[in-house]
Formats: C-alpha cells, structure tokens, sequence
C-alpha cells in the first residue's frame, strides 16, 4: 500500500493538497506540528473520500525529524510513493529585527527539511513503479526581496535545487516539479507578520488555496519540472527577470512600508 506524505498538511495550501490527492483516491500520511488539526482533517477525508489517512505530528524544526517519520513509516508497513514538502515558514520586516533562532528556524524548515526527507525517503520512492516529490516553493523565488528578504532566499534556494534534482532524476522513475504559488488565501500574512498593508496588498491578488493545490497537484502528476500559479503570478516573474533589479527590489519593499 502506498501513501502520498504530505508536510505542513494542517490548514493552508498544505491541507488543501491532501484534500486535492484525497479526491483522486491517493492514500494519505498527513504531518505538521498540531496533532489536533491533523486528526480532525483525517477523520474529515477518511469519511467523505473513503481512503486511508495517518497522521504524524512532529516539529519540522527537530534536526532529527527525517529520520523520525522514516522509521515510524517503517514500523507500520508504510511505503511512500508522493512526497509533497508543502511546510513553509515565513518572517517579514527588516531582517535584523528578528532575533536568530527564529532566522535559524525558517532555514531549517523551507531549506534543510525539503533536502533532508528528499534525501531520507528517495530510496524508498527509487522502489516504486513511479513516485513524485513535489516541492512548494513561491514566486518570491524570482527576485530579491527586501522585508521579506530571508523567506524569499530560502524559496531561491529550493526551486534551484529542485531543478536541478530534477535533472539528475529524469531518467528514474522520480519526478521531481516545483509549484511557485504566489499571494493565497492563507494565514500566512499573519504567521508571517507582514503587518497591514502587506496584508491589504496580498489581498488583492490573492488566489485560493483549493485552486492552488489543484494546479498543483495536476503539474506533479503531468511531471512538469516547473509551475507558477496564476496569470498575474507567471507576468510578475517574467517581469522580474527583464526590469531592472533594482527597480523590482525597490518596488518590492514599498509592497510593506
């Protein structure tokens, strides 16, 4: 039997893939930080899509968390073929306001965790007929951006290596896609403390997370190595690579003050 393991599966773009997967039969290991919230949307997807769903509630942060979900995935039997790292963390402001262990936190969990259960679970799924990892990145992985400078570095980061680890995978039954959603209907504004007209202005470009997680999951089973959500999602990007940089950073953190 196998499962598709979803992180940072307990609300946002995280439990709206596991909804997604769920309605196309996939069997599903959830896992986040809130064991009460996983248990709830297990109980909810078991009941109206009639599939198996476990749940896992660990702190992505623990250096050991990896190794923690392989070996409790081991001893019950559990095979892996999706794995969709979907935790993300986010800090915005100036970049010196934050004091270390939460920098250190976000790099741990949007950088480290992805590399590491790729690297942890990729024997099991090399086992398969054919797996997929899916990476959730975000558009800020196209440009600098300032209050939002570290977030953005870390999502530069894994689209990089996702490409790249796509590449060496592409003659394995591995695919690997990254997804770049940009402003969703999220909490993520406020986790983030993006402050009230960052908030006001994500809103207005805000799409859902069901609509998210849709394109998504259909990108990773078409095996595209790269998606970005959304028209004006796709136009910012390209935007970004042509116009100055300068010009794009300055725009960008007027998006906060």
């Amino acid at each position: 039997m196998s499962y598709a393991l979803v992180t940072g599966a307990s609300k946002g773009i995280g439990k709206a893939i596991a909804t997604s997967l769920a309605k196309k039969k996939c069997d599903l290991i959830l896992v986040a930080r809130s064991k009460d919230l996983l248990e709830a949307l297990a109980a909810e997807l078991k009941s109206q899509y009639h599939i198996k769903v476990e749940t896992f509630a660990i702190d992505l942060c623990l250096p050991d968390a990896a190794d923690q979900i392989l070996e409790w995935c081991r001893q019950n039997n559990f095979t892996i073929n999706i794995l969709v790292n979907n935790a993300g963390y986010g800090l915005a402001g100036v970049f010196e306001n934050h004091d270390w262990p939460r920098h250190k936190d976000l790099m741990t969990v949007n950088m480290n965790m992805p590399v590491q259960m790729i690297h942890t679970f990729l024997p099991m799924l090399r086992q398969q007929p054919q797996s997929y990892i899916l990476n959730i990145v975000s558009t800020t992985a196209y440009q600098a951006l300032p209050k939002l400078a570290l977030y953005a570095a870390s999502k530069s980061f894994l689209l990089s290596f996702s490409r790249a680890l796509q590449f060496e995978l592409k003659n394995t039954n591995v695919s690997v896609t990254a997804v770049s959603p940009g402003s969703t209907d999220t909490n993520f504004v406020t986790s983030a403390e993006m402050g009230p007209k960052a908030a006001k202005n994500a809103a207005k470009f805000n799409m859902t997370a069901e609509a998210v997680a849709e394109l998504a999951v259909n990108a990773m089973f078409a095996k595209k190595v790269e998606t970005i959500t959304g028209f004006t999602n796709k136009l910012a990007a390209f935007m970004a690579k042509i116009l100055p940089k300068r010009f794009i950073e300055k725009t960008a953190a007027g998006f906060y003050d």
